[in-house]
């Protein structure tokens, strides 16, 4: 009966297929979490979009008539700080607009779907800054996953399977240079990994308690009663916008009167 040789791990390679299976599940978890935080964010950014173009622009039109009545005031008055509030409200409704018509308020209203998803999962987990091999590739890695959240964020799956793309090429391997080596690489992705997972973590919680998330948060109770938050601001809005519009004509005749 013919003997079969079988080789045992030493310790070192037990202990590197037990680093190798962490660091797998700890890629997936960090592919999870980035994925949460990309998803959060986006939602949170498509609400503000919302915001600004329903309400936000409004509130910036009725600065303007604010600011035009302190101007008629000014005009009238001929204070000194009839004129300085004069220019805070011109200012106040140049910010106003700004703010309302901004990058914010091109934000796309969409809904990822579960392909896209998928596809943001896989990206982070192949190439995620945590797991580059030296600092060029971290280098590399930290670029390509920024265009990856930015990708994500407009729904764009063509750029995000573009990028998964320029990684499936195996550069993202570990170069063989003996199993200590490897070991100690492997040890140092799955510590950064972790880092990175307590920041998510931090990051998701300075999220929620932001003003736009709170005010999100307020707008989604609002809409399990069956109502439209941001229609209601709205119709708040359009009527002091009507009121402004009235007492600038009132102060627009006076002053034509005055000045016969």
């Amino acid at each position: 009966m013919a003997s079969e040789i079988v080789r045992h791990l030493t310790p070192e390679e037990e202990e590197l297929l037990r680093k190798r299976e962490e660091l797998a599940t700890v890629r997936t978890t960090l592919a999870e979490r980035e994925l949460e935080l990309a998803d959060f964010r986006s939602q949170l950014a498509m609400f503000q979009g919302r915001y600004m173009r329903q309400v936000g622009a409004l509130y910036a039109e009725l600065d303007d008539w604010q600011a035009r009545i302190a101007e008629l005031r000014a005009k009238r008055d001929g204070s000194e700080s009839a004129r300085e509030r004069a220019a805070q409200a011109r200012e106040q409704a140049r910010t106003t607009h700004e703010a309302a018509h901004g990058e914010a308020s091109k934000a796309p209203d969409f809904q990822p779907s579960a392909d896209l998803k998928a596809l943001f999962r896989e990206v982070a987990k192949r190439i995620h800054p945590d797991f580059a091999k030296d600092a060029e590739d971290r280098k590399r890695r930290t670029h390509a996953m920024a265009q990856a959240n930015e990708a994500y964020g407009r729904g764009d799956a063509e750029a995000l399977q573009r990028i998964l793309d320029e990684y499936s090429d195996g550069s993202d391997s570990v170069p063989g240079e003996g199993i200590g080596a490897e070991l100690i690489r492997i040890i140092r992705q799955i510590d950064k990994a972790k880092k990175r997972l307590a920041a998510i973590e931090q990051g998701l919680s300075e999220l929620r308690q932001s003003e736009v998330a709170l005010f999100w948060k307020d707008a989604e109770a609002a809409r399990q009663q069956g109502r439209d938050l941001l229609a209601e601001l709205a119709v708040t809005a359009r009527e002091q916008i009507s009121k402004a519009k009235k007492e600038h004509e009132t102060l627009a005749q006076k002053g034509e009167e005055h000045g016969r």
